[in-house]
């Protein structure tokens, strides 16, 4: 048996205010919608990177603004 700790998953982006703009990305969470459906079956550092571009992507919707 392992002592080492088990890694927690990231906890999914979403803020249920889910619409889509015309580049497929998430309003409300950010995400691409093939990010959307990928999230399910993606790895622990698969999740870190699309939350990282989801920020990055919410950010520069607040700035455009």
């Amino acid at each position: 048996m392992s002592s080492e700790p088990t890694e927690r998953p990231p906890q999914s982006p979403c803020r249920r205010q889910c619409c889509l703009d015309e580049h497929d990305q998430c309003l409300g969470c950010g995400r691409t919608l093939q990010e959307i459906l990928d999230w399910g079956t993606a790895d622990n550092a698969r999740r870190r990177l699309i939350c990282q571009a989801a920020e990055q992507r919410l950010q520069q919707r607040r700035q455009a603004r």
